[in-house]
């Protein structure tokens, strides 16, 4: 397939401003308030005019607000919107939607929020309000059997992982450490505390084989980006970031119960990669950064595989060599990710890969005299977590082993 055609709309489009509110376990906040905080640093982060923006996008699992409402609190008349149900892999898919209305002529910029109370309101582990949901429809054959949490559903896969291929507790422990490395230099970081190994597998077990620390955070918090066309982008305030391909909620045969079809070790990224290379052009070997999906620590080791940045089976190896930490090959959630700054399903981790790509995230490094960080790449704790000079990076997202989204990010 030629991939050079306009067919695959390569560099048209651009994210061109992000925002996002602290994250707090605790807000004392709506959904709604956050979100138009949010909302409005992505729009003074563009400098783009609140009348240029006509379309908006949202997520969520019965947790959030509502673009027609935020949009009139914004002051904004939208010419589309959606709001779609779903966590971790919607933010590189409502990317790809907004692409698509834009390219249908049915609005010019669109912004994408996710807004939520993920600690103090509905909180995804299943605790607090949810737990007085009844059970029903496709939950009916699977809560019996104790699968209530994400990590009782996931486990299997990774407990599998663990059998066929030899993969260590210490080796996944790996993904939390360098993550927590690169939190100690985040100044957003719910979790700024850098640990070790030990201190992973010493967290007292959740749900074998996950240790408290393999598991995310907790928070509340809103984030916001804007899309629009790359043309229109060269107007904006901040340097551009083109968005090369794009893989939106690609699934395995079967999305229930994955593992009923197919190695349970193998996530939806075995049949995104097809999509996602082709379109952007460029080969794993390209990426400069990863932000693949840390709910746990084993989802970001199993969609590093299966999208190939190492072979089925080499995770543990992969995520252990210091190839993802700061200063190493290809650094993954440099931010500290789901696992140490906070739990956004995923949209976070698109906001920290288009700071690197314009070479200005927010670190303890000093402020020149034209406002921007001067980054001396000192990745010690309080220090750096600018990557030298990144060109492209992917995003992974992640739903389930069964359903997932990617995203290449190159800097114009």
């Amino acid at each position: 397939m030629d991939t050079s055609t306009h067919a695959h709309l390569r560099s048209q489009y651009a994210i061109v401003g992000v925002g996002e509110t602290p994250y707090v376990r605790g807000s004392g906040r709506t959904p709604r308030a956050m979100a138009q905080e949010a909302i409005g640093k992505a729009i003074a982060d563009a400098g783009i005019e609140r009348s240029a923006l006509d379309g908006m996008l949202s997520y969520q699992l019965g947790d959030s607000t509502q673009s027609p409402l935020v949009a009139a609190d914004q002051g904004l008349r939208l010419n589309f919107y959606m709001d779609v149900m779903g966590g971790g892999s919607s933010t590189e898919a409502l990317v790809g939607l907004a692409i698509g209305a834009m390219e249908a002529g049915m609005c010019e910029a669109v912004v994408i929020f996710r807004a939520m109370n993920g600690y103090s309101g509905v909180r995804i582990g299943g605790t607090g309000v949810v737990s007085a949901t009844p059970v029903l429809d496709e939950y009916l054959h699977t809560r019996p059997y104790g699968h209530r949490s994400a990590g009782q559903m996931f486990a299997p896969s990774f407990m599998r992982h663990m059998f066929e291929y030899g993969t260590t507790p210490e080796q996944v422990a790996a993904v939390k450490v360098a993550h927590s490395e690169h939190a100690s230099n985040n100044p957003k970081a719910l979790y700024k505390k850098r640990v070790t190994v030990d201190d992973v597998l010493a967290s007292r077990m959740i749900c074998k084989p996950l240790h408290l620390l393999d598991c995310c955070t907790e928070s509340d918090n809103a984030t916001a980006l804007i899309v629009t066309s790359a043309a229109r982008a060269r107007d904006c305030r901040q340097h551009p970031v083109l968005i090369e391909s794009v893989v939106g909620r690609c699934s395995k045969p079967r999305t229930d119960n994955h593992f009923q079809h197919g190695p349970i070790t193998l996530t939806a990224g075995h049949y995104g990669r097809e999509i996602l290379w082709r379109n952007a052009g460029v080969l794993p070997e390209d990426i400069d950064i990863t932000g693949s999906y840390d709910a746990f620590t084993f989802t970001t080791l199993m969609q590093l595989e299966d999208y190939g940045f190492c072979r089925k089976g080499e995770g543990g190896d992969y995520v252990s060599n210091g190839t993802i930490r700061l200063g190493g090959k290809r650094p993954n959630n440099t931010s500290g990710g789901h696992l140490c700054e906070g739990y956004t399903h995923g949209i976070s981790m698109v906001i920290e890969n288009v700071r690197q790509l314009r070479h200005d995230v927010d670190d303890g490094c000093p402020m020149g005299p034209d406002g921007r960080r001067v980054h001396t790449h000192d990745y010690r704790e309080g220090g750096c977590r600018q990557v030298k000079d990144p060109q492209l990076t992917a995003n992974l997202g992640w739903h389930s082993p069964g359903t997932g989204s990617a995203m290449v990010l190159r800097r114009a």
